[in-house]
C-alpha cells in the first residue's frame, strides 16, 4: 500500500505537516488491516511499516512537497488478503460453497476498504488540524487524490475491474466501499488507534515497524479507550 506523493493541491505543505500526514495515512492502512479484518473475522495477514528518513534533499527548497517526500517516507508493505487478481481464481469461486463464496467476497472487499482508509485517515487528520469539518460530502472519493490516495484508488479500481465485470455497477460498489471505509475511520475507538499508531511511527527510530509492534500499539489503544 503505497501513498502517492504528488498531490493535486496547489498550495505548499510545510515539511513537518506533510510528514505527519504521511504517518496518519500509513497508520490508517495498518489499523484497517488489523482491526477491520478482525472485525470481519478474517484471517490475520502479515504486514510491516517501512520508514525512510533521508538526510539529503534533492530538489529545490522552494518545492516543499518534493522536499518532504525526499526527507521522509513511510509505507505499509503486505497486508492484503488477495495477493493477486487472476480471473481464473475468480471464476473458480463458482465451485465454492455458499459459505466459501461469502468469505471470499468479504476478503476481497476488505482489501479495497483497507486501501481507502489510508487516505481517509490523512484527510481526517488534516481537517482536525485545520479546524474544518470532516464528512462524506466534503471529503468524497475524488477528494482522496489530495491526500495521497491516487495509487490507493487505482488499486481499488483494479480490484473492481475483476470483481465486477459490469462497468455500470462498479461506481455503485465503489460508493458502498467508500461509505464503509468512512464509517470505520469515523469510529472514535478506531480513530484513537490510528492516532496512537501515527505517533508511534513518527517517534520510531528504526527503519521497520514489525507487524507485532504495530498490533501491540493498536491493541494498547483499544485497552486505554475501554478504560476511559
Amino acid at each position: 500500500m503505497k501513498r502517492n506523493y504528488q498531490t493535486d493541491t496547489s498550495y505548499a505543505i510545510a515539511d513537518q505537516d506533510l510528514i505527519r500526514q504521511i504517518t496518519f495515512h500509513e497508520a490508517g492502512h495498518a489499523a484497517a488491516i488489523y482491526l477491520y479484518n478482525k472485525q470481519k473475522q478474517l484471517p490475520p495477514v502479515y504486514f510491516q511499516i517501512t520508514i525512510k528518513a533521508l538526510d539529503r534533499l534533492r530538489d529545490s527548497p522552494l518545492n516543499t512537497c518534493s522536499l518532504a517526500y525526499d526527507h521522509y517516507a513511510a509505507v505499509v508493505e503486505g497486508g492484503r488478503l488477495i495477493h493477486s487478481l487472476p480471473v481464473a481464481l475468480l471464476e473458480s469461486t463458482y465451485y465454492f460453497s455458499a459459505t466459501e463464496q461469502d468469505a471470499y467476497q468479504t476478503a476481497f472487499e476488505a482489501d479495497m476498504i483497507n486501501l481507502l482508509i489510508g487516505p481517509l485517515a490523512e484527510a481526517k487528520h488534516v481537517a482536525l488540524r485545520d479546524g474544518e469539518q470532516f464528512n462524506a460530502q466534503l471529503v468524497n472519493l475524488n477528494a482522496l487524490h489530495n491526500y495521497g490516495g491516487t495509487s490507493d484508488l487505482n488499486k481499488v479500481y483494479e480490484y473492481l475491474d475483476i470483481y465486477i465485470p459490469a462497468r455500470s455497477r462498479r461506481q455503485e460498489k465503489m460508493t458502498e466501499l467508500f461509505n464503509k471505509a468512512f464509517q470505520f475511520i469515523n469510529s472514535p475507538n478506531h480513530w484513537k488507534a490510528v492516532e496512537r499508531l501515527s505517533e508511534y511511527i513518527l517517534s520510531n527510530k528504526e527503519n521497520i515497524i514489525s507487524c507485532e509492534e504495530a498490533i501491540a500499539v493498536l491493541d494498547e489503544s483499544r485497552t486505554l479507550g475501554t478504560k476511559c
